[in-house]
C-alpha cells in the first residue's frame, strides 16, 4: 500500500510542479487552478500512505483522518474550480463561484479542526466524533454533488472525444466518492444508534476488505479517476495532433507520385508558397491534384472509364471507393497519355461518381486521392490506339 499510493503521489507531485512551472510563458489560462487540483490530489494519496500516517500519529494521536478528509477536500474544491475556471465564459460570475466553493471548504476545514481538538480534549468523545462527521460528510457531499453535476452536463456539450472522455472518467470518479461518502455517513448512522457496524480507528492492511474497501479503496479510486479525467485532455489533444501531423506528412509523400505526373503536363496548376505547416502543404497538394485532374477533363474518355470499372471487378477490389479509385486512376493514366499525344477524348467522361457526396474537407479529399495515388502507381501504362483514343492495357 505505501508504494501504491506514494508512487501515485510522486506521479501527481511532478504533474503539477510541470503543470504549474514548466509551462510556456505567458501560462494558460486555469495553470494555477489545475496545479492546485494536481497537487492537492498528490497529498491526498500521500495522506492515505500508511507509512506517513503513522508518522504523523506519532506525533498527534489520530491526526491522519484529518490530514486525509481535508485534503480530500480540498482535492474536491479544486476540481471543481478547475472546472468552473474552464467552462464559465462570464469572469465575474467564476469568480463569485469560485469564492462560494472556496467559502465552503475553508469553514468545513476550521470546523474540521475545532472538532478534532475538541474530541481530543473530551478523549475521544463519540459525540464530537459524530458532529466531526457530520461537517466532512455535508462538505463532501455538497463538492461531490457540484461536481458530478458539471461532470455529466459537460461531458454531454464538449465537443472534443478526449473532453468528453475526461469528463465521463472524472463522473466516474465521482461515483467512487458517493460510495465513501455513503459509507461515512453510515458508520454516522451506526453510532447514533449505538450499533457501530465498522469500527473506526481500524488500520487496513489490505484494498480489497470490509470496511478498508470503502474508507480507503473508495475515496482513492475517486482521486485517482478524477485526476485521470481532468488531465486526459492535455496529456491525448498533443498525441492526437501528433498523430494529425504525421498522417498529413505521409499523406503528402503518399501523393507525390500523382502530383508529380499531373504537374508534368500542367505545371501552372502549382501555387507558390512558403508555408512549412504539414496542414497547409498538404491542403495545398490537394487542390493542386484536384486542378490537374480538371484540367484533364477534355482528355477524359468514357470508354476508358468503362473499360477501368471492369477491370476493378475482375480484380476484385475491396470495396466500392477503392474500385472508383481504381477506375480513376485508369482515366486519369489514359487521359495523361492523351495529353501527351494532344488528342482529345471524342466521348469526355464524367467526374469520378463520389465527387458529389464527399463532404469536402480535407481529409476526406486527401483520403480519396490517397486512393487514387496508391491505384495510379499500379495501373499499367496506358497506349493510344490508332483513331487518337487512349487504350488501357488489356483492353
Amino acid at each position: 500500500m505505501n508504494a501504491v499510493f506514494l508512487g501515485l503521489a510522486c506521479v501527481l507531485a511532478a504533474a503539477a510542479g510541470y503543470w504549474t512551472f514548466g509551462r510556456e510563458t505567458p501560462r494558460p489560462a486555469g495553470t494555477w487552478e489545475m496545479g492546485s487540483v494536481l497537487a492537492s490530489f498528490a497529498m491526498a494519496f500521500a495522506s492515505y500512505a500508511p507509512l506517513l500516517a503513522d508518522a504523523a500519529e506519532s506525533v498527534v494521536p489520530h491526526v491522519a483522518r484529518l490530514i486525509s478528509n481535508s485534503f480530500s477536500l480540498c482535492a474536491a474544491t479544486s476540481v471543481l474550480a478547475v472546472i468552473i475556471r474552464f467552462n464559465e465564459p462570464d469572469e465575474v460570475i467564476a469568480r463569485r463561484r469560485l469564492r462560494t466553493r472556496v467559502t465552503v471548504l475553508m469553514v468545513s476545514v476550521i470546523l474540521l479542526v475545532l472538532l478534532f481538538a475538541g474530541e481530543a480534549l473530551t478523549h475521544r468523545s463519540p459525540r464530537m466524533y459524530g458532529l466531526y462527521l457530520l461537517v466532512f460528510i455535508g462538505a463532501l457531499a455538497f463538492t461531490i454533488v457540484d461536481l458530478l453535476r458539471q461532470a455529466l452536463q459537460h461531458a454531454r456539450e464538449a465537443k472534443r472525444s478526449s473532453v468528453r472522455l475526461g469528463f465521463r472518467t472524472a463522473a466516474a470518479g465521482c461515483g467512487f466518492a458517493v460510495v465513501y461518502a455513503t459509507y461515512k455517513t453510515v458508520v454516522l448512522v451506526s453510532m447514533g444508534t449505538g450499533h457501530h457496524l465498522f469500527p473506526e480507528g481500524q488500520r487496513c492492511s489490505s484494498l480489497i476488505t470490509a470496511p478498508c474497501v470503502f474508507s480507503v479503496t473508495s475515496p482513492a479510486l475517486a482521486v485517482l479517476l478524477i485526476a485521470v479525467g481532468l488531465t486526459l485532455p492535455a496529456v491525448l489533444i498533443p498525441l492526437q495532433r501528433y498523430r494529425r501531423r504525421r498522417w498529413e506528412v505521409r499523406s503528402y509523400n503518399q501523393l507525390g507520385p500523382l502530383w508529380q505526373a499531373l504537374t508534368s503536363v500542367a505545371p501552372d496548376i502549382v501555387l507558390p508558397h512558403d508555408n512549412l505547416d504539414s496542414d497547409f502543404r498538404l491542403q495545398r497538394r490537394v487542390v493542386e491534384i484536384s486542378d490537374g485532374i480538371l484540367t484533364l477533363q477534355p482528355y477524359r474518355s468514357q470508354r476508358v472509364q468503362a473499360t477501368g470499372a471492369q477491370q476493378a471487378a475482375v480484380l476484385a477490389e475491396a470495396d466500392g471507393a477503392e474500385r472508383e479509385a481504381y477506375t480513376e486512376a485508369v482515366v486519369l493514366k489514359a487521359a495523361l497519355a492523351a495529353r501527351n499525344a494532344e488528342q482529345r477524348a471524342a466521348d469526355p467522361a464524367a467526374p469520378a461518381p463520389n465527387v458529389a457526396s464527399r463532404s469536402g474537407d480535407l481529409e476526406s479529399e486527401a483520403r480519396w486521392l490517397l486512393l487514387v495515388a496508391e491505384a495510379f502507381a499500379r495501373v499499367p501504362a496506358p497506349r493510344v490506339a490508332d483513331g487518337g483514343q487512349p487504350s488501357p492495357v488489356g483492353a
